[in-house]
């Protein structure tokens, strides 16, 4: 088996992608060429926190500025986020009371550490599910302590309720289309479920649309002329992994939840197109 590290280093080169499609037109496609300008393997030792040079981090409450009526606290405890020693990045959710909340997770971010206007952002996923489950990969406008959100602008590269463990979402907030009236695309797998494997998520984003795939199928596309406001994706993005528990879009937690839920990351990376 070929390792991460020395598959990174080709892909420091260039990458072929191909977008998603039938397989009849497969044939017609052109090779989509990308360079890698960002990656995070995790590699590292077991019970590890995630590299500090490319991860910090959202810790508290909803209540502390930010959230959707979550339920939990957002930490940086091993308990809640670590490496598992196999190259990979497990964020937990937990029903264990922590500084004033009967749950606990983790949300990290590259805000200040890493941003890209345009390009191809990714990451290969294992997702948790049950009811008031929220896993998310997802990005923000650097412009966000400017302007404020959502005049800031966000890209939902994967979001799932856990109540739907089979459907997959993409989403745009922005100014006049956020919260509750987005703008979205919806993936469903016929008979399977995202959280019992691993999934590539990821979105192609230039400069007046936005490609959605999940496994390089293209599922979707979002453009400037699609949203009822202004389009706003034109500034350095940063990327977010979080679990959260409870909220306004997926509801609470129910006897049906099995705790503890990790949603299992193999890897992030991002590339811009080739010259």
């Amino acid at each position: 088996m070929i390792s991460k590290n020395i598959f990174q280093l080709g892909l420091l080169l260039v990458s072929f992608l191909y977008l998603g499609c039938d397989a009849d037109d497969f044939q017609k496609l052109e090779p989509r060429q990308w360079s890698l300008t960002w990656s995070d393997e995790f590699e590292g030792e077991k019970g590890a926190a995630p590299d500090p040079t490319k991860w910090t981090y959202d810790l508290g409450q909803g209540q502390d500025g930010w959230g959707n009526g979550e339920f939990q606290t957002y930490t940086k405890r091993p308990d809640n986020v670590k490496l598992d020693g196999d190259g990979k990045l497990v964020i937990t959710a937990l029903n264990v009371p922590f500084n004033g909340a009967n749950f606990s997770s983790a949300r990290l971010k590259t805000q200040g550490l890493f941003a890209q206007k345009y390009g191809r952002f990714e990451a290969k996923i294992k997702t948790p599910f049950g009811p008031g489950i929220w896993p998310a990969f997802w990005m923000l406008s650097e412009t966000i302590t400017e302007v404020k959100w959502p005049q800031c602008g966000e890209i939902d590269i994967l979001e799932l309720r856990g109540q739907q463990p089979s459907t997959i979402i993409g989403t745009l907030h922005g100014p006049g289309y956020s919260g509750g009236n987005p703008v979205n695309k919806f993936y469903s797998l016929i008979n399977g479920r995202f959280d019992s494997d691993f999934y590539v998520y990821a979105v192609e984003w230039s400069e007046d649309k936005i490609d959605f795939f999940v496994n390089d199928y293209l599922y979707g596309t979002i453009t400037s002329k699609d949203v009822p406001g202004e389009w706003v994706y034109n500034t350095p993005f940063f990327m977010i992994l979080n679990i959260a528990v409870g909220g306004n879009f997926v509801g609470f937690p129910t006897d049906k939840t099995p705790f503890p839920q990790s949603m299992t990351v193999d890897y992030v990376r991002v590339y811009q197109k080739a010259n």
